[in-house]
């Protein structure tokens, strides 16, 4: 692909967005797409939201579950960008039309006190850099079909990275705590949609620790010259199954004494 295929994609991909209108695959558009055209559409996404007048709050990783990585053939997570515009208080509802096929995760959440970059960071200098952990919702959204209907294809990991990593919100909740107060593989949550559970899962799905998860991004982001800045949120990457949320939606994330968190869909 082209740097013009780059920015006409992520063009596409941002009036997708606000006309609520998804479009068609881009690996039936680019057959020959690669992992690097994907984070190149991404960051063209990227320039474009800055123009805009919107403001980077932090980092997504995905895909850190072996579950997901075989479901979509790939052996390394992928990452996205948070911005401002996608937070959501605990307990808010999300205007009827905000997103078009809304769906959710529970994520331990990272907030930092410090930089963090380099291809050498360490489990340490992750722990050093956070100021807190606190239990958080990520909300999903595609920009781009699922699958395409003609030829039955489903979209490709180079399809979601190129769509933000499918990011779309942000829900933190309200309890804040040191990153060394739990056992953060032993932290869980059980999701409910409607009362009724949909899915449980432990911070152990991530990569073996979110941890190790934010040590990731880190070495991945120093590839191109990023760095994880002071202030900023890190979703270290869903230990469940994305829940569906269709209009009428309430869920809850309880992540037991690591608190709690609600979202509802109107």
């Amino acid at each position: 692909m082209t740097p013009q295929d780059h920015a006409v994609a992520a063009a596409d991909l941002l009036e997708a967005e606000r006309s609520g209108n998804q479009i068609g695959l881009l690996t039936l558009r680019h057959p020959d797409m690669r992992m690097d055209d994907a984070y190149a559409i991404q960051n063209a996404l990227y320039r474009a939201k800055l123009a805009e007048g919107r403001k980077v709050i932090g980092w997504k990783i995905g895909l850190t579950s072996k579950a997901m990585q075989y479901a979509l053939n790939i052996d390394i997570p992928d990452s996205g960008i948070l911005f401002d515009d996608m937070a959501f208080a605990h307990g808010a509802e999300v205007p009827k039309g905000r997103f078009i096929q809304p769906r959710i995760e529970a994520e331990i959440a990272f907030v930092l006190k410090n930089p963090l970059g380099g291809a050498d960071v360490t489990r340490a200098d992750v722990v050093a850099a956070t100021d807190y952990v606190a239990p958080s919702i990520e909300i999903l959204d595609t920009r781009i079909m699922r699958m395409d209907p003609q030829t039955g294809k489903t979209r490709t990991v180079f399809d979601t990275i190129s769509d933000n990593a499918a990011n779309a919100g942000i829900v933190l909740g309200p309890q804040r705590h040191a990153v060394d107060a739990f056992d953060l593989r032993w932290v869980g949550a059980i999701t409910t949609r409607n009362g009724e559970v949909e899915e449980t899962g432990l911070g152990a799905g991530v990569l073996n620790d979110p941890i190790e998860s934010v040590v990731w991004l880190a070495r991945r982001m120093a590839q191109y010259g990023q760095s994880i800045a002071p202030g900023q949120i890190v979703l270290s990457g869903s230990f469940i199954r994305p829940v569906e949320c269709p209009p009428g939606t309430s869920i809850t994330a309880d992540f037991g004494a690591f608190g709690r968190v609600d979202i509802a869909f109107a």
